[in-house]
């Protein structure tokens, strides 16, 4: 009697043809009310599939080879591929630190001092500007069209313009420094001092950006707190700290995890004004200098540099969210 109840509920578990035609029946409604939209949004993952996916998949592989400009097909030439695969050889040559692949833990550290850096000041920066255009003064749409005008004009015209600000004998920087007696540096040489130079520049680019983000948030937050704190008799500097800056916390993180994916990614600062110079060399310039200069071009040790920065980035994004979830919990 229990084996036959038992064999009985079993068979009442098991999906019949009717529950079959039930599930494809909903699948069909379902394609049925949005076919519209996976329509349009299949060109979009066509797309990134072809410029993204599939180039960071080939990335990926030649980290696991030895390919460069001397072993990689050339149909021009007529000669096939004579790579070979080389598993994790080239993650643990970069890994050990040899000068021969770069150094990468001295890069390391000088990308993240550079990160730092930039985006501590384009924060600081920004959030001052944005706290002084926020408040009614005379000029102030003009004063906002300045401001953003380093956003608005191309990066690389102006690495361009302040590398001849910069230049050591007929730059406007050391005419300055030198009519009221300072010393003139030679900017943009081989010394620590052009790392200085690059974030100068990078500041002065970044800053507008930071600006509007952060007083688009500013300019979201209810005058009302700030009246009631005031009839409170909360100092300015508790008014900040107390409405301002909790207000301003969905923004600023935001803000923040992009400038320092795109301070770490800066790529045409550094490399139009210094230039291949080891003095203020990050991942992604020297990942550049491997693939693209030097006797043979180095594929392999290049792409692993990207994977490498991927993986950095990955990691800080999911620490910096999870921070961010854990503070809104407490």
């Amino acid at each position: 009697m229990v084996a036959t109840t038992t064999g009985a509920a079993a068979e009442h578990r098991r999906p019949g043809p009717r529950g079959g035609t039930e599930r494809r029946g909903r699948v069909r409604r379902f394609l049925d009310r949005y076919w519209y939209a996976y329509a349009l949004v299949l060109p979009v993952v066509v797309v990134v599939g072809g410029l993204v996916i599939l180039p960071l998949a080939q990335g990926v592989f030649f980290t696991f080879t030895n390919i460069n400009e001397g072993n990689i097909a050339n149909p021009v030439l007529g000669r096939e591929a004579d790579y070979d695969v080389v598993g994790l050889a080239n993650y643990l040559n970069v890994l050990s630190g040899d000068p021969a692949y770069g150094s990468f833990w001295g890069v390391l550290l000088r990308t993240l001092v550079w990160s730092g850096i930039c985006v501590a000041f384009h924060y600081g920066i920004g959030l001052g500007l944005a706290l002084l255009l926020n408040r009614p003064m005379r000029f102030r749409t003009l004063y906002r069209i300045l401001l953003i005008l380093p956003w608005a004009v191309p990066a690389f015209v102006s690495a361009f313009a302040w590398r001849y600000l910069f230049n050591a004998d007929y730059g406007l920087i050391n005419w300055l420094l030198g009519s009221v007696g300072l010393p003139t540096p030679v900017w943009l040489g081989q010394s620590p001092v052009a790392m200085v130079a690059v974030i100068i520049v990078n500041v002065w680019l970044g800053v507008p950006f930071m600006m509007v983000a952060l007083l688009g948030g500013l300019q979201s937050i209810p005058g009302d707190l700030y009246e009631a704190a005031e009839i409170d008799g909360a100092t300015p500097w508790q008014r900040f700290t107390q409405i301002t800056l909790p207000g301003l916390r969905p923004v600023s993180s935001t803000v923040i995890l992009l400038g320092v994916i795109w301070t770490f990614n800066m790529f045409p600062v550094i490399y139009l004004i210094t230039g291949q110079n080891p003095h203020t060399r990050i991942l992604i310039t020297y990942a550049f200098e491997r693939f693209f200069s030097g006797a043979t071009r180095d594929y392999a040790i290049a792409s692993t540099y990207g994977v490498l920065i991927l993986s950095v980035l990955l990691v800080f994004a999911g620490v910096y969210l999870r921070a961010l979830r854990s503070q809104e919990a407490d």
